[in-house]
C-alpha cells in the first residue's frame, strides 16, 4: 500500500495542479468538493486500469502480487469498479474492509469477498 501511495501522491499532485490552473483557488470558488471527487475518480482510474490490464499495479508488480477473479482468471471491468467502490467504503468505515481479512477463513479482504476477487502470487524470477 505504501508503494502505491507514493505513486498516487504524484498523480494527485498533477491532477490538483491542473485543476487549480483551470479553476483557481478551490477555497475561494467553493470547488473543493469537485476537486475531491476528481481525485477519487483519478485514484479509481489508476487502480481499475491496472487491475483490468494484467491484474497488477506498479507496486503489485514489485511484490509479485496479482489480482485475479476467484477462479484465477482476469478481473473484469465490473469487478474492478465494484472492488474500488467497496474498498473505499471499507476504508471509510474505520478500515473494516481490511480488518475483515483477519477474520475471513481464506484471508480475503471484505471487498474481495463481495466482488469475487482475490490476491495471488505471480510466478516470476527473482
Amino acid at each position: 500500500m505504501a508503494y502505491d501511495g507514493v505513486l498516487l501522491t504524484a498523480l494527485l499532485f498533477v491532477v490538483t495542479f491542473f485543476f487549480t490552473l483551470v479553476f483557481g483557488n478551490v477555497a475561494e470558488h467553493g470547488s473543493r468538493l469537485a476537486l475531491q471527487g476528481l481525485l477519487w475518480i483519478s485514484i479509481g482510474g489508476y487502480f481499475i486500469w491496472y487491475w483490468t490490464h494484467g491484474g497488477q499495479t506498479l507496486a503489485m508488480q514489485t511484490w509479485r502480487i496479482k489480482l485475479v477473479d476467484y477462479h484465477g482468471g482476469q478481473v473484469t471491468l465490473r469487478q474492478a469498479l465494484l472492488r474500488y467502490i467497496a474498498a473505499t467504503a471499507g476504508l471509510l468505515f474505520f478500515g473494516a474492509g481490511l480488518v475483515w481479512a483477519l477474520l475471513d477463513r481464506e484471508g480475503l479482504f471484505l471487498h474481495d469477498r463481495l466482488v469475487g476477487t482475490r490476491l495471488g502470487l505471480t510466478s516470476g524470477k527473482p
